[in-house]
């Protein structure tokens, strides 16, 4: 890399130019403070102050001995791990099925939504009713914020309790939007490995040893493994957790009323610092954009704080739009038969797979996560068949190779057809490999 300037703001300028254009990648090592200091002619104190700016802005981490790495590629959204076939089927894209989301058209026409001012508070409706969903899953429900969506809620709270350089123990593998918005946040990402039961106990302990600001788990449909966290595995963890009373819980529920399983929290009261966030993406709509978030009182206070000074609010009509749709009697039978159809899809490929000799874990959810040693083999074997799926390398920080079928559209009669096509992609690899 080329770097130039004789202040820290212009040597960060010319870093960050250098990251955008792709000169370097995620964990590449910038030179030391001395040697760049030599190389430029100023004092270590400026080129430290640049890199010091360059961590603010999420772009590197210092990692002791290791010296200061690239977090990650600055730049814009994440791009979807896969696009469709022009005449395929997606089973890439990890969304809900279209079918199975309520109609907004419907419920806007009915919407009685006078005009709010500024500085109006959540909607009591939805923040009435959100507690009752909580309360009725053992979450105390004493503070609740509305956000906009999972990632902003987690954004928000990572931003009041964390700073660039601090350890966060995430699942492994992950959701890649949630990994770069750790990235991009300069904080330090610590793997946690997974089962079909959630994180195990041994990473969960050994990632908050490392002395975690905080960590990160799904209770229940975990993208991508569909990971649910059971009754002996979440007292295990919970019991680790108390101990690390300075940990920041973030439970990220955001499948919940149509996950297919029973809602698990690895909340306690010996937990300074928590949250669970449910979102309503997946089973009111994407492009809805609310959340709902319990926690603590200063955490929640903190969040609704800074979220006046810009967001200001979630617009009070999607908050009217969200609760009528989710606590009308009616919302809930649809959701309860969504949760049922999901479930039953994402069985009859795990069964058709079992029946050829493939076994996934996982038990909720819209994917499967399925191991092999060849993830771009396995991808472009079954887009050659018509079925497009996502490669588990963006999910991945040291999980082993694997892939991720979204089965949320899947039709069980489909489901024979493409264990079949996975199963003779898999004995063809392992033929070219023997």
């Amino acid at each position: 890399m080329r770097i130039s300037g004789t202040t820290a703001a212009a040597i960060a300028a010319s870093l960050e130019k250098q990251l955008h254009s792709g000169l370097a990648g995620a964990d590449d090592p910038l030179p030391t403070v001395r040697a760049l200091a030599a190389t430029l002619r100023v004092s270590p104190a400026t080129v430290a102050a640049a890199y010091q700016l360059l961590r603010a802005r999420g772009l590197v981490v210092g990692r002791g001995r290791r010296g200061t790495r690239v977090v990650s590629a600055p730049g814009g959204p994440a791009q979807p791990a896969a696009s469709p076939p022009a005449a395929g089927i997606d089973l890439a894209t990890g969304n809900p099925d279209p079918s199975l989301l309520p109609s907004i058209e419907a419920a806007l026409r009915g919407l009685t939504a006078p005009q709010e001012l500024y500085a109006a508070a959540p909607d009591r409706a939805l923040v009435a009713f959100a507690a009752g969903e909580f309360e009725a899953d053992g979450i105390p429900s004493r503070a609740i914020a509305v956000l906009g969506g999972a990632l902003d809620a987690i954004e928000r709270v990572l931003r009041e309790h964390a700073r660039a350089g601090d350890r966060v123990g995430v699942e492994d593998p992950s959701f890649p939007g949630l990994l770069e918005l750790i990235s991009a946040s300069g904080l330090v990402p610590v793997p946690m490995a997974m089962d079909a039961e959630g994180p195990l106990p041994e990473g969960f302990k050994r990632a908050l040893a490392q002395n975690c600001r905080a960590v990160i788990v799904t209770p229940r449909a975990q993208n991508p493994t569909g990971a649910a966290i059971g009754a002996s595995r979440g007292d295990a963890l919970r019991l680790m957790l108390r101990r690390h009373p300075d940990a920041v819980l973030i439970e990220n529920d955001y499948l919940s009323a149509v996950a297919g399983v029973p809602a698990t929290t690895l909340y306690s009261s010996a937990q300074k610092a928590w949250v669970v966030i449910r979102s309503t993406s997946k089973f009111l709509g994407p492009d809805l954009r609310v959340a709902v978030m319990a926690g603590d009182p200063v955490t929640v206070a903190r969040v609704q704080g800074r979220q006046a000074l810009g967001a200001r609010w979630v617009s009070h009509i999607l908050q009217r739009l969200a609760v009528t749709l989710w606590s009308d009697p009616a919302g809930g039978r649809r959701l309860a038969r969504a949760a049922d159809v999901y479930a039953s899809r994402r069985a009859a490929l795990a069964d058709a797979l079992s029946v050829r000799g493939i076994h996934v874990a996982g038990r909720s959810g819209f994917n499967l996560w399925l191991p092999t040693r060849d993830e771009a083999h396995l991808v472009r074997a079954l887009a050659d068949r018509g079925w497009a799926v996502a490669p588990g390398a963006p999910f991945r920080i040291q999980a082993p190779p694997a892939i991720r079928i979204t089965t949320s559209t899947l039709v069980p009669d489909d489901a024979a057809r493409l264990a079949a096509d996975v199963a003779e992609s898999l004995d063809r690899r392992t033929a070219a490999l023997a």
